[in-house]
C-alpha cells in the first residue's frame, strides 16, 4: 500500500513533458517555408493548389491581424476568391422570379450527397422559410406549402469512394448501408409519381 502512494506521488510530481514525445522543431518550420506564405502578399487564388498554400503569413509582433492574415482553410480560399471577385460557394439567392414547376424547376447547385433548400413561397417571403432536402438520389422536391419545386443539379466529383451505389450497396466499405427512411411518398401509386 506503501508503495502505491510513492509511486502515485512521484506520477503528480514529474512533469507532463516527460512522458510525451516532443515534436521536433523542424517539422513545424517546414510547413511555413513555402513561397505562397510571404508576409505581405497574398496568393491568387490561380496559384493555390495544396492545402499548405492556404496557411496565413500572420502578422507582425504587437499587430491585430485582419481576416485575411489568419484566415486558413475553406474560408482563406473563400476570402482570396472574393478578392478575384470568384464566388466560390456560389452564395447567391436562388431565383425568386418565378414559382418552380415539375417541367420548369427551380435550379440548385450542390456538390455533396444531399442540398437543402430554403422556400419562402412565389411571391418571395408569402410564407416562413421551409426546408427542402434535395439529394442524388431524390434530385426534386416540392415545398408542402406553396408548391414551388427544386430540383438538385450536381456539381460534385463524378466518382466518390465513399458513396454508394442506387441501390444502397457499401461495396466493401466496411459500414453499414444508409437506407433513407419510408415517407407517404413511397406509397404513391407508380403512376402518380413525378420521377
Amino acid at each position: 500500500m506503501f508503495t502505491s502512494r510513492a509511486v502515485s506521488a512521484i506520477a503528480r510530481r514529474t512533469p507532463v513533458r516527460a512522458f510525451a514525445k516532443a515534436r521536433p522543431f523542424t517539422s513545424s518550420m517546414a510547413r511555413f517555408d513555402n513561397k505562397l506564405n510571404v508576409p505581405g502578399k497574398i496568393a491568387p487564388y490561380e496559384e493555390i493548389k495544396t492545402e499548405d498554400d492556404l496557411l496565413p503569413p500572420g502578422t507582425k509582433p504587437g499587430q491585430v491581424p485582419t481576416d485575411i492574415e489568419q484566415a486558413t482553410g475553406l474560408e482563406r480560399l473563400e476570402l482570396i476568391g472574393k478578392m478575384q471577385g470568384i464566388d466560390l460557394f456560389d452564395m447567391k439567392p436562388l431565383d425568386a422570379s418565378r414559382k418552380g414547376t415539375l417541367e420548369n424547376p427551380i435550379i440548385v447547385n450542390g456538390a455533396g450527397d444531399e442540398q437543402y433548400a430554403g422556400c419562402t413561397g412565389y411571391p418571395a417571403d408569402s410564407h416562413i422559410v421551409n426546408w427542402l432536402t434535395v439529394s442524388r438520389e431524390r434530385p426534386i422536391e416540392r415545398c408542402n406549402e406553396c408548391g414551388n419545386v427544386v430540383k438538385l443539379n450536381y456539381v460534385g466529383p463524378e466518382s466518390d469512394p465513399h458513396a454508394h451505389d442506387a441501390h444502397g450497396h457499401d461495396h466493401g466499405h466496411g459500414h453499414a448501408a444508409y437506407e433513407e427512411p419510408k415517407t407517404f411518398a413511397d406509397y404513391v401509386k407508380p403512376e402518380y409519381w413525378y420521377r
